[in-house]
């Protein structure tokens, strides 16, 4: 045998020791799903269903936000990692070279349906009804004034537009690991920034960093990844706004009402007919090489995309979720079932 051959059979033999070792150890008897804060809910459901199915531990579920869930589940394969991560976009090609990287090789990516970036406010503030270029506006690092790209003057909403109302511009929003916070900067910023023609002067690159940044100065206010603590702060403080995904707002619209954009307010049929103008698929990811070395994973990822769970009046729906076509379903539902593996993003 020559030594490269020699080499890669060590390295095979290795790799599949430690995986057999861990699937013998069972240093855990409970699946591990990290992630997305907006599809917590989803994997928390489709967790406490799969429990009472089945009899077996519910999947532990922890919100970490898309791009930390990302860098855990890449971390490697075995026992000290999570099975499964939820995102609120598509896996980034510099996580998946991650992935790689860490020996995580084998990953199927389910595509799970629609949600809409909602911005909303308590029932006893003030509804607003505004355009992509007013949240430009308030919530941008740098804006046009005059013709000007200066730091952000604005201080009030009615400073925007004096018909908006007199009150301090205050908004909770996502910290940038937030695949929330990568959506509103794609489909809220960069489209606002296009209608003030001081921007166009800038190459590609220079463009996204001038229309990108958010501003620091206090209106924009970074919270954690956990969007509960946004919806208490909303209901304490009429006058405070906040950019979460539309399940939480689903799931509290007793309290809470949404901000129009365009006129045009978030629901089920707005997001998936695409009138509401900010909405984006939602995912997650499975680690293959666990199949069948943590206990129940593979009857946790059916359930989470079968029909009860995915399709039209479905009880993730029931939680928010805008489903799948019944054709890109049965796509998602082949893919998870079958172990497809995932391709490498283009970006």
């Amino acid at each position: 045998m020559n030594v490269k051959l020699k080499s890669l059979t060590m390295a095979a033999t290795v790799a599949v020791a430690a995986l057999s070792a861990a699937g013998v150890a069972h240093a855990r008897d409970q699946i591990q799903v990290v992630g997305s804060s907006t599809v917590f809910p989803f994997s928390q459901t489709a967790a406490e269903r799969f429990a009472n199915e089945t009899g077996s531990p519910a999947p532990v579920v922890e919100s970490t936000g898309t791009g930390g869930g990302m860098k855990i589940f890449c971390g490697g394969v075995g026992t000290g990692f999570p099975d499964v991560t939820g995102a609120s976009r598509p896996m980034k090609l510099s996580e998946y070279e991650l992935c790689t990287k860490n020996g995580v090789t084998d990953i199927t990516e389910a595509m799970i349906g629609y949600d809409g970036l909602s911005m909303a406010v308590s029932r006893n503030g003030k509804q607003l009804n505004l355009t992509k270029a007013q949240l430009f506006q308030a919530l941008a690092a740098k804006v046009d004034v005059g013709g000007r790209i200066v730091d952000n003057p604005y201080k009030k909403w009615s400073d925007i537009d004096p018909t908006l109302p007199d009150i301090a511009i205050s908004v909770m929003g996502p910290p940038p690991t937030s695949g929330t916070r990568d959506a509103w900067v794609e489909l809220v910023m960069d489209e606002g920034c296009k209608a003030f023609p001081a921007f166009e002067v800038f190459d590609k690159d220079a463009l996204k960093e001038n229309c990108q940044r958010m501003r620091t100065d206090g209106p924009f206010i970074e919270s954690g990844e956990n969007d509960n603590l946004i919806v208490q702060r909303l209901v304490s403080d009429p006058n405070t706004y906040g950019i979460f995904g539309y399940s939480f707002l689903y799931e509290n619209k007793d309290k809470l009402v949404p901000v129009k954009i365009n006129g045009i307010e978030p629901n089920e049929d707005t997001i998936a007919n695409g009138a509401y103008g900010i909405s984006r698929p939602l995912f997650f990811y499975i680690k293959n090489a666990h199949r069948g070395v943590i206990p129940g994973l593979n009857e946790f990822v059916a359930e989470y995309v079968s029909d009860d769970a995915l399709s039209p009046g479905g009880y993730l729906e029931e939680h928010g979720l805008i489903p799948l076509s019944p054709e890109r379903r049965a796509m998602v539902q082949k893919a998870v079932n079958e172990s497809v593996k995932m391709k490498a993003p283009t970006k």
